[in-house]
């Protein structure tokens, strides 16, 4: 088990504080519900269907369920009272006209940070919920499995302020040796299935070791996703991943491989290594160059064959964004506010902290990503357009994307690569549900679905930016700035979440730390 601990390692933090024992969320204190009787007067839905948005509607919640959705008047006309459900003295209502409903939002790729981050479950939780976060796939399980699994459970059981929680495990967490054989990647796969987890997150492995796994994890129900590092793309690339049975991608790496017409192996620079982070991801910035060229014969089979395999893209544009434009992404206006002294630490230019490489970042690099990304976007918005799956994802936490503002972050960037609106709230909703098996229950705003909803008192259609906990930038009458925006309630399991106070609480957590430590946010290098 040695080498993939190592790797494990590398990957979540460098060297330091790794696998540190994260302290347990607190029991909830926050939220009211669920009610026998709740109804949303007045508001416009989105379904997560891909319909159109539609209202005025109220939206009656018995318990934590959807009991009906009723039409109650037309734009631009007052409500007919005559259509409204009826409210007695027991019914909580809120009046919601002209604001905006959604399906909570599933983010695909949701680690809980910890460790060298110094974060804790409460923080990455309120953030989450504040951006309309219910429902979370936590790739890896890094913290522990079984403490990831005892949070799923407490989460469900609605015991603490969290999001439903998937709980996918690193593979061969928790081994006694190193996995080595199919027999033994089978016995392990038996092992986390009977723990309680929901899927498996690889990095790669041998072909006879990975392809058990994987079909041992599908015979048994258990979701299964790549991230193809660079160290164990060479046994398998995105398609023949794909092939096995794999269900989802994580990232993107291992595209641009399975999409080489001249070579097997990357292009690497005859000095390049990879524990030095730099050259990581300077190097991966310059794969999809390498790639097949859109439209081409290769690019489209490849493209058809996964499509056909039911192969789902959780992208994480957001998580390599600073990468086209680092001070634009170190400069976000939340981290002032929100993000904790330890997390901004961890964010500064490290030759040991994972996502902290900025060691001689400029604008070659820079250009070179910008040029990454205008190929990558272009095939995931042609892979929905012939029908593909794709999901949402933030990997938040690293790279100075911040829990629940990375979320949003990723659906602008979706909308860049040629995503309509409805479809990024479909990725956002629908698609992960589906990918969770549980889109039955979840991921669409329908009677006898489980109520997991979004507020917001602005149109996000028009533009994304209102669902920031900072909300967006308009102008007055009086030609003064102001905000609109931000989630206002979020709705889990019939529970209502007062989101802007959850923002208030992280935003107390953050000016407590700073002033234990006398801390304040600067810029690397600079005393200012």
């Amino acid at each position: 088990m040695k080498s993939l601990k190592l790797l494990l390692l590398f990957f979540i933090a460098g060297t330091a504080s790794v696998f540190a024992q994260m302290p347990d969320a607190p029991n909830r204190s926050e939220g009211d519900g669920p009610y026998g009787r709740l109804i949303i007067r007045g508001v416009n839905l989105i379904d997560g269907t891909g319909s159109p948005a539609t209202g005025p509607v109220d939206i009656v919640v018995e318990g934590n369920r959807i009991a009906s959705i009723q039409t109650v008047g037309y734009p631009g006309l007052p409500i007919n009272e005559n259509r409204r459900p009826e409210a007695d003295e027991n019914t909580k209502v809120i009046n919601a006209e002209g604001m905006f409903i959604l399906p909570g939002f599933f983010d695909m790729h949701a680690h809980t940070g910890g460790g060298a981050q110094g974060t804790t479950p409460e923080y990455v939780y309120k953030l989450w919920l504040a951006h309309g976060i219910t429902s979370i796939r936590e790739p890896g399980s890094f913290n522990g499995m079984d403490w990831t699994l005892r949070h799923k459970q407490r989460s469900s059981e609605n015991e603490i302020t969290a999001p439903r929680i998937s709980a996918w495990i690193g593979f061969g967490m928790g081994a006694n040796e190193e996995i080595t054989t199919a027999k033994q990647a089978r016995e392990w796969v038996k092992m986390i299935d009977e723990a309680g987890a929901d899927g498996i997150k690889f990095f790669g492995a041998s072909p006879e070791v990975y392809s058990a796994a994987i079909d041992e994890a599908n015979k048994r129900g258990l979701g299964t996703m790549t991230h193809h590092a660079q160290t164990r793309v060479v046994y398998n690339n995105a398609l023949h991943s794909a092939r096995y049975g794999l269900t989802s991608l994580t990232h993107w790496y291992g595209l641009p491989e399975a999409l080489f017409e001249d070579k097997i192996i990357q292009d690497y620079p005859l000095d390049y290594n990879y524990n030095n982070e730099q050259h990581r991801f300077e190097e991966a910035g310059k794969l999809w160059k390498q790639a097949a060229a859109p439209g081409s014969d290769k690019w489209n089979s490849v493209m058809d064959e996964m499509i056909e395999l039911d192969f789902t893209l959780n992208p994480t544009f957001t998580i390599y964004e600073a990468n086209r434009n680092l001070s634009a992404q170190r400069r976000a206006e939340w981290h002032e506010k929100y993000t904790l002294p330890s997390l901004w630490e961890f964010y500064k230019p490290s030759k040991r902290s994972h996502g902290s490489y900025w060691l001689e970042w400029g604008t070659e690099q820079e250009i070179a990503w910008k040029e990454n990304f205008r190929i990558w976007m272009q095939f995931v918005n042609e892979y929905k357009n012939k029908g593909g799956r794709v999901t949402l994802g933030s990997d938040a936490g690293y790279i100075y994307k911040l829990y629940g503002f990375g979320y949003i972050q990723e659906m602008e960037m979706m909308r860049e690569a040629g995503f309509h609106p409805l479809e990024i709230f479909q990725s956002a909703s629908l698609k992960g549900a589906e990918v969770l098996g549980v889109d039955d229950q979840l991921g669409t705003i329908e009677v006898g679905k489980l109520a997991d909803m979004v507020i917001v008192n602005a149109n996000p259609m028009e533009n994304l930016k209102v669902l920031y906990g900072t909300g967006a930038i308009y102008v007055n009458e009086n030609n003064e700035p102001i905000r609109k925006g931000g989630v206002r309630y979020t709705i889990k399991d019939g529970i209502v979440y007062d989101a802007k106070q959850l923002l208030q609480d992280v935003a107390d957590m953050v000016k407590a730390a700073k002033a234990e430590n006398n801390y304040e946010i600067t810029q690397p290098g600079l005393d200012w």
